[in-house]
């Protein structure tokens, strides 16, 4: 025999699965895979019917016939849905404003001929970016500072500006990574590429980002207290050559992952690795700014893209053709700081010299033909035992 509430729960769904419903409210309750339909519908028609109520209190005074009757239907609906999950077990709140808010419409609202708006009618606010209908089983509350976070600038460059700030829920210190307002729409365009491919990729040598800000065009991403070149120059006179193999292999593993992903960086430089450093002296390489970067499986780069990057491989004519062999040139050229602190190009004949030599070479046919490849040898390379955590 069927489950009665079962069925009941299943009907309750399939109402509004052939709704239309706008994504701005959809995305509201993106996590409800169940019931997020049905709360987006009945928060947006909610929206819509206080939105033209704080209206009509401003102008005739007077909400149309039909108008209150379909908000005063919403408000039994609502009731019914609210109770139907309560007697199926499924624990739903409405915000308190909003159930507020319709106690007070009832009070006013008749079914025929119009309703008139109370002359102590106060606005109803509206809620447009967070849910309204929620799950107390499924959620947890977490405490939101008034305004905006003090921010402070840490970094800029050619496109984007990046600042630093503690988030007081989690006492935490992150990043904020902000598009410059003279941005044209090509480069807007890739500064938010760029944060959806850092979404999708997750790996301990890459930096996190967790959130977009389409108002500001900016996003929330980890936060690294370095640069690769601030700290290996603050430290080069003390570093083992045991802590820097270490760091040129996070770095590579990094780099062949998102090889591995079919994306080409195209822009890795001294400044675009950065370092997380934690307690004891242990550090983590990230790679980060990716707005260069190149996805293989994309058409979107155009066929005069013009030529940018911090690091040029000399060999490379048009930017549309970077590919690999360019990649490995930018990759030894980094690789030739950790080992040396210095920016000149190794040039010696100890092994880590051969290996920055073969990453630079003048025919791309004797650089390594993959990053795969480059770590088989420096994961060779002969490092004295030390208790430097790097």
């Amino acid at each position: 025999m069927a489950d009665p509430t079962k069925l009941m729960l299943d009907d309750l769904s399939q109402r509004y699965a052939d709704m239309a419903i706008s994504n701005a409210y959809l995305r509201l309750y993106a996590n409800d895979a169940r019931f997020g339909r049905t709360f987006a519908s009945i928060h947006e028609r909610l929206n819509g019917h206080f939105e033209a109520i704080n209206d009509r209190a401003e102008t005739t005074g007077h909400y149309w016939a039909d108008a209150s009757r379909e908000m005063l239907s919403l408000a039994k609906e609502v009731d019914d849905v609210l109770q139907s999950l309560k007697r199926a077990g499924v624990d739903v709140r409405l915000t308190k404003s909003y159930a507020e808010a319709i106690r007070n419409c009832r009070s006013w609202l008749v079914r025929s001929g119009g309703s008139a708006v109370p002359d102590d009618f106060e606005q109803i606010t509206i809620v447009k970016y967070e849910p309204i209908l929620f799950r107390p089983d499924t959620e947890i509350k977490l405490k939101k500072p008034s305004g905006r976070n003090q921010l402070q600038l840490i970094g800029e460059g050619s496109y984007a500006k990046v600042f630093a700030f503690t988030d007081p829920d989690y006492d935490k210190k992150f990043a904020v990574k902000r598009a410059k307002n003279n941005l044209d729409a090509r480069d807007l365009f890739r500064f938010r590429q760029e944060f959806e491919i850092l979404k999708r990729l997750s790996f301990p040598y890459v930096v996190e980002v967790y959130q977009y800000d389409e108002t500001f065009n900016e996003y929330k991403m980890e936060y690294c207290e370095s640069t690769l070149r601030d700290y290996i120059k603050k430290r080069n006179s003390d570093l083992p050559f045991s802590s820097r193999k270490r760091i040129a292999l996070q770095f590579l593993y990094g780099m062949n992952y998102i090889h591995s992903k079919n994306l080409l960086h195209r822009d890795i430089s001294l400044q675009n690795v950065l370092i997380k450093t934690f307690g004891a002296g242990a550090v983590l390489v990230k790679l980060s700014d990716f707005g260069l970067v190149k996805d293989r499986n994309s058409e979107y780069t155009r066929t005069k893209t013009e030529m940018r990057g911090t690091i040029r491989d000399p060999l490379l004519v048009s930017f549309k053709e970077y590919d690999i062999c360019n990649e490995i040139y930018s990759i030894g050229v980094v690789l030739s700081y950790i080992f040396t602190g210095r920016e000149a190009l190794m040039s010696g004949t100890d092994s880590p010299s051969k290996i920055v030599r073969k990453c630079t070479a003048h025919d791309v046919a004797d650089r390594y033909q993959s990053v795969r490849e480059l770590i088989g040898d420096v994961e060779k390379l002969e490092a004295t035992p030390t208790d430097a955590p790097a």
